[in-house]
């Protein structure tokens, strides 16, 4: 326990006994207080947060990552897609495409909802596997 924290006289004498218990003894007290009070010791999400990357309970999520996944048998199709959507230079989208085959790579992040559902329709148009995410 810090030297700088303040302990209020009437909660000295529990500390004290808390600090001489065995990790079982601790691990005891816990339930005992879950029980006894109707509580839990198992943290809690902030009301209004989601883990990373989910949308809040009840809500649709409004904009994915473009994920290519595979890239089928018309290569060439789909690096013309490639650097058509995100601009960047033959060499470029040749390497992303390329790593598709071996591994998922993420095409464009954080894209609207209508706008992923297109580029996913123009990369199977190709013969390309895509993912929303």
């Amino acid at each position: 326990m810090s030297e700088e924290t303040q302990i209020p006289e009437k909660f000295k004498d529990l500390l004290e006994k808390i600090e001489k218990m065995t990790v079982i003894e601790l691990s005891e007290l816990v339930k005992a207080i879950e029980t006894r009070f109707g509580v839990t010791a198992t943290p809690a999400f902030v009301a209004g947060a989601a883990p990373a990357g989910a949308a809040p309970a009840g809500e649709e999520k409004s904009t994915f990552n473009v994920v290519l996944t595979a890239p089928g048998d018309k290569k060439i199709e789909v690096i013309k897609i490639v650097r058509d959507l995100t601009q960047k230079g033959l060499k470029e989208a040749k390497d992303l495409v390329d790593a598709s085959a071996t591994g998922a790579q993420v095409v464009a992040e954080n894209v609207k909802k209508e706008d992923a559902e297109d580029m996913k329709k123009k990369f199977e148009a190709a013969g390309a596997k895509v993912e929303l995410k």
